[in-house]
């Protein structure tokens, strides 16, 4: 043996035993039992019995208003001090601009007494072009437009037709030049139909981390309002938010999305109501890891509950949907989700629908569809579960399937020629046929 090999059989040896020993002496860390208030650390802290509330509300509140400066002044206020509760009164709130929500800032209202609207929009031309480099655009029509108020952006490539979409602040403005809370970053050109739109969600997270929204009514104001897709706003959008909880909050009456988060994780959404607007019901967004859907009512969307890319590991359980297009839509490598107990009635084309998408690699795999109840879904001779493209190793289990209404039979299950691994067991069928 040379000195080289030598030395190789020696650190061989030597991994093999730290790698042994690492196992022989690993413990579990020991258990917090009298958590402290810790400098940076938000991960552990004690449950205080009482934190700092601050109200708002029209009258005989801490902050007195009724449009989203008083409360985003409140939440403003909150965060300086650590976070801790906005309380917003019993009301009517018009908005013309999102309430920007801010890591452990929980933000609490009363029930369906307190209502945020959002004003009704308008959209002008760009006058002038302005560059990714500036701050400012000019409007061809500047009316009905109020320093403060929220603006989307937008403009389609002449040549490419990709879409440039942008949501800043009007903070300045000379005649109908304004200035922009951000710089641009993108070209917003005339040849490109350059516009702008008072337009934005509701509430807004950014980059916030534990927060509660609760016990509040958001109206979109539909009639009145442009579409802004669940992309980029909603009656609640989060972006690259963390452990956000929602609950008792009915969103309604939007152009776009009820609840919308893209990149989100550990969001759980529970008792609450998305109905009437013009896209999706609830839209957990690219990546977001291990959402939670339970006990909500979504009703009358497009689609009642749509997994966008890359959602996993999360969970929609005893929802109602019902009088949406589509109850479930799940697709772009959304993978490892649980649909359970929920009642999906009156889908004008599906109670679920697996998106065919780009080829296997692409497909939503290993999702179970497992006790719950199918009523007066598809259309004649449609399908309640459809599963298209390349899908894979799908579990359609114990549910129960009804048809009360004359015509050409529907079918419970559809499968696609591509489709692998599909296991259907256990159902229950009345008035619909098995399927393919």
């Amino acid at each position: 043996m040379t000195t080289q090999q030598a030395s190789r059989v020696c650190l061989r040896r030597s991994l093999l035993v730290l790698v042994i020993g690492s196992s022989v002496f690993a413990a579990d860390r020991p258990e917090v039992t009298r958590p402290r208030q810790t400098s940076g650390d938000r991960a552990v802290q004690p449950n205080w019995e009482e934190t700092l509330t601050i109200t708002v509300g029209a009258a005989d509140a801490d902050i007195v208003g009724s449009d989203q400066r008083a409360i985003q002044a409140a939440v403003d206020q909150v965060a300086r001090f650590g976070g801790g509760t906005v309380q917003v009164l019993a009301g009517t709130y018009r908005l013309r601009n999102a309430v920007y929500l801010q890591s452990g800032v929980n933000l609490v209202g009363d029930g369906d007494k307190t209502v945020l609207v959002k004003e009704p929009s308008v959209t002008t031309a760009l006058a002038a072009d302005s560059d990714w480099y500036d701050q400012e655009i000019t409007l061809r029509d500047p009316d009905g437009f109020r320093l403060g108020d929220g603006v989307c952006l937008r403009a389609k490539d002449a040549k490419t037709g990709g879409n440039t979409v942008l949501k800043r602040t009007l903070t300045a403005r000379t005649g109908n030049r304004f200035k922009l809370d951000k710089p641009l970053r993108e070209n917003l050109w005339q040849l490109n139909d350059a516009t702008c739109a008072t337009l934005f969600p509701l509430l807004s997270g950014e980059y916030a981390e534990d927060v509660r929204i609760e016990n509040l009514v958001l109206d979109g104001n539909r009639e009145h309002n442009a579409e802004l897709d669940g992309n980029y706003a909603g009656c609640i959008f989060l972006q690259d938010c963390n452990r956000i909880y929602i609950r008792g909050v009915t969103a309604r009456n939007n152009h776009g999305d009820g609840m919308s988060w893209q990149v989100c994780h550990d969001v759980i959404v529970e008792n609450c109501v998305s109905e009437n607007n013009a896209n999706l019901g609830l839209h957990p967004g690219s990546g977001s890891q291990r959402p939670i859907m339970r006990n909500n009512t979504l009703r009358g969307n497009d689609i009642g509950v749509f997994f966008c890319w890359g959602v996993k590991y999360g969970l929609a359980e005893n929802n109602v949907i019902e009088g949406n297009r589509v109850g479930i839509s799940i697709g772009h490598r959304d993978t490892d989700n649980l649909i359970t107990g929920n009642t999906v009635r009156g889908s004008a084309q599906h109670g679920v629908l697996f998106r065919a998408e780009q080829g296997p690699d692409f497909a939503g795999h290993r999702n179970r569809i497992e006790g719950n109840a199918f009523i007066d879904n598809s259309p004649e001779e449609g399908a309640v579960i459809e599963i298209q493209g390349g899908t894979e190793s799908i579990v359609i289990r114990d549910n129960e399937f009804t048809d009360t209404r004359s015509g050409r039979a529907r079918v419970a299950v559809k499968r696609g020629s591509e489709t692998k691994n599909i296991v259907v067991e256990g159902n229950r069928l009345n008035g619909l046929e098995p399927g393919s």
